[in-house]
């Protein structure tokens, strides 16, 4: 190849790498234009994050077949001497948030309905508690991110008119980029640790509702599996 050529392809190539540095760097730049009020709202973003990532895992882990499960238990609850005590170590092995309200309920076999009722309510108010932690976190970062962002917007338009009036009036654009910077940065940035903060809320919250209604019919289901005999008798 002529040298000439290798010479151009070479400055090309700088050229290019020396404009992928610039737009990294203009991105940080962007961020340390936002102000002091950038750091609250990164920790915030940083915050959200967390939470939606450990609570997705969580109620993709707590999820088992219901029908599956309860069909289980049935079965070693009617073997006859010893099904208790398997059902409660296939529960264990479960170790989900269904598994843990149906050994609530054994646990309370021999014992009126009314009993083995309040103890399966009892444990699952501990499970849906469970399932909805950290979920306030979420629902304060969406009011509050924006409302750091709308206030970074009005310190910047202070920051601008304090400039303006210290010079007197006599201003061009350049000297109240700062505080114009200021304001839109924060602005957006809240808005969107917001949105994302309140998009996932939601989303997680139709999943925990979700499970929340699978474990009432579980253990709705769990208590007529109890009774069943019963009923077969007096017929």
């Amino acid at each position: 190849m002529h040298p000439l050529l290798i010479f151009l392809q070479d400055t090309t190539a700088a050229d290019s790498l020396m404009a992928m540095q610039e737009e990294t760097t203009s991105f940080f730049d962007l961020l340390v234009e936002g102000g002091v009020l950038m750091i609250p709202i990164t920790i915030l973003f940083m915050i959200a994050m967390y939470v939606i990532v450990e609570r997705w895992k969580a109620l993709n882990r707590s999820h088992v077949d219901p029908d599956k499960f309860l069909g289980t238990i049935g079965s070693m609850l009617k073997s006859g001497k010893g099904g208790a005590s398997n059902a409660m170590s296939y529960c264990d092995e479960f170790d989900k948030p269904i598994s843990r309200i149906i050994k609530a309920g054994i646990r309370r076999l021999g014992r009126p309905i009314r009993d083995i009722e309040d103890a399966i309510d009892n444990a699952g108010k501990k499970e849906i508690f469970f399932l909805e932690k950290r979920m306030n976190w979420l629902a304060t970062i969406a009011g509050v991110a924006p409302l750091l962002g709308f206030t970074g917007t009005v310190t910047g338009m202070i920051e601008a008119f304090m400039d303006i009036q210290s010079l007197q009036g006599n201003v061009n654009p350049s000297v109240l980029a700062g505080g114009i910077w200021e304001a839109l940065i924060t602005t957006a940035a809240g808005l969107i640790v917001g949105l994302i903060a309140y998009g996932f809320y939601n989303f997680l919250l139709g999943k925990i509702n979700r499970s929340i209604f699978e474990l009432e019919n579980a253990s709705a289901d769990f208590l007529d599996l109890l009774q069943s005999p019963a009923k077969k008798e007096d017929n």
